[in-house]
């Protein structure tokens, strides 16, 4: 039987949104630009890391996300009581 391949998703929680877009001599200094440059930074149970919220513009601070290889894929719903 062939091997199968497999990725790893790890959930976190957002803590800070920040847009890094490249600057461009007649850009607003003020202007975040693009959703493809948000990035968060991410904790991971004590472990911050930077993760990019390209694929999810929707995203905001305080959610839980789905990481892989430093790219945040879907929104994680919180467990109800």
């Amino acid at each position: 039987m062939p091997a199968r391949a497999m990725c790893l998703a790890i959930p976190g929680r957002i803590l800070r949104i920040t847009a890094v877009p490249p600057v461009h001599p007649d850009q607003d200094p003020h202007d975040p630009g693009d959703s493809l440059w948000r990035m968060a930074e991410v904790d991971f149970g004590g472990v911050r890391q930077q993760v990019s919220l390209a694929c999810l513009p929707e995203a905001a601070v305080g959610d839980r996300v789905l990481v892989h290889v430093g790219l945040a894929l879907s929104l994680v719903e919180d467990d109800l009581p």
